[in-house]
């Protein structure tokens, strides 16, 4: 299989059910953003020894490739067919306790704090603006057909689980959090 296929030359792309479409269209942007987030968990699992970390982000990466598999494919045909594709509410819920025992090892905050810190908490904070940005595309999606919902909580808890996830890399690696 060869990398590049010319296909794209004209700015169009090729979406799951073959339909061809700009690649500035909403869908595109949805999960473009959606992929962005993705690389940028992968920055930061390079920038920590936390192996535990790693192994988190490792499977918050997955789960982003599931979502941008499902909004590339407008008749939501690859959730049906592919179970490493599909999420649920009980991963959402899998997320909310990740961000419960993460905050349990950290001090609760009192004030916003300045993003930043450790190499991988500060990859992690850009991490969760960028996630925002994918929910708001999924939202602009939203509004003009039909996206799972468990697809929106997911991004939105996500965000949430991003922050508290590079207070805790930065804690772990003995960095202190600048308060604004």
């Amino acid at each position: 299989m060869k990398i590049y296929t010319r296909t794209g030359d004209k700015g169009k792309t090729g979406l799951f059910d073959g339909t061809r479409v700009s690649k500035a269209d909403v869908r595109v942007e949805a999960y473009g953003a959606v992929d962005e987030t993705s690389a940028l968990l992968g920055v930061a699992a390079a920038n920590t020894t936390d192996v535990e970390l790693q192994g988190i982000l490792q499977d918050l990466q997955r789960d982003l490739f599931a979502v941008g598999a499902q909004l590339a494919d407008p008749k939501w045909g690859v959730k049906a067919r592919k179970e490493k594709t599909r999420l649920n509410e009980s991963r959402v819920a899998e997320l909310e306790a990740l961000i419960d025992r993460a905050e349990a090892e950290l001090p609760p905050l009192k004030r916003f704090i300045l993003p930043g810190g450790s190499p991988a908490g500060a990859v992690l904070h850009l991490a969760r603006t960028v996630c925002r940005r994918a929910e708001r595309r999924i939202v602009a999606l939203a509004a003009t057909v039909t996206v799972s919902p468990v697809l929106l909580a997911y991004v939105n808890r996500l965000s949430d689980l991003l922050f508290v996830l590079a207070r805790l890399a930065s804690r772990r690696a003995g960095t202190e959090e600048i308060p604004w």
